[in-house]
């Protein structure tokens, strides 16, 4: 193993599409920079999404304002990073059920576009149009943003790594963070390196390497499963996402199944109840998926807030960043989460 600088100006802690975006910018900045990855890059929760980035977030039009920044950066990837990023226009529906989420909706709308999310009411027999999957009758009408792109969170990684290193900035894989001192020295495997300034970017590990710092940060991990269903006896193109706005329950298709998304079982919830509120929800927001079978694809933690809403700062006792909370949206808010704290650090 490759022994640590014995300093650098910034260390970012965690190489997910988060700290990848981090060191990018910075070194890009001229910062020198070290990124420390306790596993290998992209590892931890960014290889654990269902692989989309978009902008509407209901009832939450900062988190809208910082995906459509990070939108943006992603049009602009390759050309600024060097690197191919392959992106698809897909489209994203958040169904109504409840009379109360559209005049949620409706309050929130001239907050959520000027935020500069592209999103609109439509009827149900619309929402079922965009994705015939959708049963018109169970909906009452639905919220629609063309603003969501099938991407790989991993592509984004790579990219933003690459970009990185081509500025100067070194990465060290698989060098967990074991302390941290006062003085802002960071004791691994490799050896110890004192950093002017701590990036923690460490997802659902960020509380963790925080209190080694003797610094809170209110983060209450919160795992995630991703399910398959069985082969579709039927053939379907590539549709909008659509979540359902009262379950949470998401689900988009791939490739000739559909993947789908809704928490993970409760406390002392037994997993074959969780499978059934799943299956619940599919007979009726999506007849075609009635009793189809469900399947793990994959699972993993990410690192959620209190109010679901990332939390993006610097320490005012010592010099420390950090870059946390994001509720399993990273992927969404990556770039403009990097330039932010790029911005804290160099004003700083």
């Amino acid at each position: 193993m490759s022994a640590l600088p014995a300093r650098a100006d910034a260390v970012v802690i965690g190489g997910g599409v988060i700290g990848t975006s981090a060191a990018y910018h910075l070194a890009e900045a001229g910062v020198d920079t070290v990124l420390l990855e306790r596993g290998g890059l992209g590892g931890g929760a960014s290889a654990h999404t269902a692989g989309m980035v978009r902008t509407y977030f209901p009832g939450d039009p900062r988190t809208g304002a910082m995906a459509v920044r990070s939108l943006n950066a992603y049009h602009e990837f390759a050309r600024r990073t060097e690197a191919p990023l392959a992106m698809k226009r897909l489209g994203f529906l958040a169904l109504f059920t409840e009379e109360q989420q559209i005049a949620d909706f409706e309050a929130g709308l001239q907050a959520q576009r000027a935020a500069g999310v592209e999103v609109g009411l439509i009827s149900a027999r619309e929402a079922a149009e965009r994705n015939p999957l959708v049963n018109e009758r169970a909906v009452l009408a639905a919220a629609w943003s063309p603003q969501a792109y099938d991407v790989q969170g991993l592509d984004i990684v790579r990219g933003y790594a690459a970009g990185a290193r081509n500025h100067g900035a070194r990465l060290f894989t698989h060098t967990p963070v074991l302390r941290i001192d006062d003085d802002n020295t960071l004791h691994t495997p490799r050896g110890a390196i004192k950093a002017s300034t701590v990036v923690c970017t460490a997802g659902p590990w960020s509380g963790e390497v925080a209190s080694m710092a003797s610094i809170d940060l209110p983060l209450t991990p919160r795992s995630m499963e991703m399910l398959f269903t069985d082969e579709l006896p039927f053939q379907q193109a590539e549709l909008p996402m659509a979540m359902h706005a009262s379950s949470g329950l998401r689900i988009r298709s791939w490739k000739d199944r559909v993947l789908l998304a809704m928490g993970a079982p409760r406390p002392g919830e037994e997993r074959a109840a969780w499978l059934g509120r799943i299956s619940g929800h599919l007979g009726t927001l999506f007849p075609s998926l009635d009793g189809i079978g469900l399947h793990r694809a994959w699972s993993g933690d990410f690192d959620a807030s209190p109010n679901n809403t990332a939390f993006i700062g610097a320490d005012p006792t010592r010099r420390f960043l950090y870059a946390a909370g994001f509720t399993g949206a990273g992927l969404c808010q990556a770039p403009a989460a990097g330039e932010r704290l790029r911005d804290l650090l160099v004003v700083t």
